[in-house]
């Protein structure tokens, strides 16, 4: 089992930038494939990003391919989302998951897939 706690959000104009951060607790996060979600109020949440347990294999929703970096450090059991050139259309809670993966090169691109979630930390992108 794993417990997760993101951070990093906060106001940022439109054009700025951001990092959010997930720290995971438990030995084993080097074995589980992460992802980033977002939701914005009234609407359901979405995929965002993807990377494998080894961090080899990244994935990006169309939205924001060539701004954002999904990144992961297992020596310090993190996974980063750095968030570039942002939008007011970027505004909404981001959520980190985990799940545990069995092959070290899968990514998992919906929230189904997910079996752990952090609480979420809210991102606002004024214009």
């Amino acid at each position: 089992q794993v417990q997760l706690v993101e951070s990093g959000g906060g106001l940022v104009q439109a054009g700025g930038s951001l990092r959010l951060s997930c720290a995971a607790s438990g030995r084993t996060f080097s074995r589980y494939a992460m992802g980033w979600f977002r939701q914005a109020p009234g609407n359901e949440r979405e995929f965002v990003a993807a990377i494998s347990s080894s961090g080899g294999i990244t994935y990006y929703a169309d939205s924001v391919k060539g701004r954002f970096t999904i990144s992961r450090d297992n020596a310090q059991n993190t996974v980063y989302l750095q968030m570039d050139s942002l939008k007011p259309e970027d505004t909404a809670v981001y959520y980190c998951a985990a799940d545990l993966a069995r092959l070290n090169y899968i990514v998992l691109r919906t929230s189904r897939d997910y079996d752990y979630w952090g609480q979420g930390t809210q991102v606002t992108v004024s214009s």
